[in-house]
């Protein structure tokens, strides 16, 4: 059924064809329709970051950018639903078209520019959810923001929805809004994690409850600068990576329609760069902080080689747009088909 569902979808705009689809996962939600649409995968709770997890595969940020779907995506079977990325204030993100399908190579190529309604709507559709999962909310800068204030908006962001997350993630790796990435590297990231986590103990007191960050970085890095990073991480008190965003790299794409569009690539063409990062962050990190993994996850296969690899968890986006619900599953069996550790 799925198939013939994206096989209409696609003959829509990428863009278009998204807020059709979240429109109608969300209304699915809300009658409680979407649990029908598929089998419900196994259970396989797996507690990380002091969290219970349903099963270690979920939503990955930038599908919901505005948590209009929650009670929906969770209905279809994700052990985990990641929202936003929310900024403090609305913003169109960049003109369109903006968003790209390489069907060819199970590929998406973006250059949304964190488009949302603002962090004040999305508390609103949180707080209208039934869903009582674990609900990542993922943060970022206003694109009008200087990047040496970038901290202010995260600041603002983490205040606000820091008693409806169960864990927040910090965006520091979308290629799509300028300068951003460079808060990635040396004293601007150490900075900037070394604020996020005096005000996570400032609101911890407050609202009588620790709630986890974790930092989303990109696949763009060498081996050294990944490691440094995992350094500035532990150092800091964070509490989970999550690898990788969308990669600028047009490798394994080139010549195809659209490759030459600018924005983060993510899909298929990504998944070698993502869990080779994954290795070098679990090397380095020795299992100190847990990582969670997504990029390229199409098949049941690549999740587990993800787990595999180091990670704790698993996120999906591009592979669930090209394969549907049936993926969450799939992803489920191969994981629980892993050798213990």
């Amino acid at each position: 059924m799925y198939n013939l569902a994206r096989e209409l979808l696609f003959k829509l705009s990428a863009e278009t064809s998204h807020e059709l689809s979240i429109d109608l996962i969300g209304s699915g939600g809300r009658l409680g329709l979407n649990g029908l649409l598929t089998k419900a995968p196994a259970s396989l709770p797996v507690n990380v970051m002091g969290l219970q997890f349903a099963n270690p595969v979920g939503l990955a940020a930038g599908l919901d950018k505005n948590g209009d779907a929650i009670d929906g995506f969770a209905q279809l079977g994700f052990g985990f639903v990641e929202i936003g990325t929310v900024t403090p204030r609305a913003q169109p993100g960049n003109p369109k078209p903006r968003l790209f399908r390489l069907p060819e190579a199970e590929g998406i190529i973006n250059r949304m520019g964190f488009n949302n309604h603002g962090v004040d709507h999305l508390l609103a559709r949180v707080q209208a959810a039934k869903y009582k999962g674990v609900l990542g909310i993922n943060i970022g800068k206003n694109f009008d923001t200087p990047v040496e204030r970038a901290v202010d908006d995260y600041l603002i962001c983490l205040d606000k929805v820091y008693r409806h997350a169960s864990y927040v993630t910090v965006n520091v790796s979308s290629p799509n809004t300028p300068g951003l990435r460079s808060l990635q590297f040396g004293d601007s990231l150490k900075q900037l994690l070394e604020a996020l986590r005096q005000r996570q103990e400032d609101l911890a007191q407050i609202h009588g409850k620790r709630v986890p960050l974790a930092i989303k970085i990109a696949p763009d890095m060498t081996d050294e600068e990944t490691v440094q990073v995992a350094q500035a991480l532990v150092e800091t008190g964070m509490d989970a990576v999550i690898a990788t965003n969308t990669t600028l790299s047009r490798e394994g794409v080139k010549g195809l329609e659209h490759a030459d569009q600018a924005g983060g690539l993510s899909g298929a063409p990504v998944r070698e760069q993502s869990t080779h990062i994954v290795k070098v962050l679990a090397t380095e990190l020795a299992g100190r902080l847990p990582i969670i993994a997504v990029g390229g996850i199409t098949e049941g296969k690549h999740a587990a080689e993800k787990i595999a690899a180091g990670a704790s968890l698993v996120q999906i986006y591009s592979g669930f747009i090209y394969k549907g619900p049936a993926l969450i599953r799939e992803a489920v069996d191969a994981i629980a088909g892993l050798p213990q550790k």
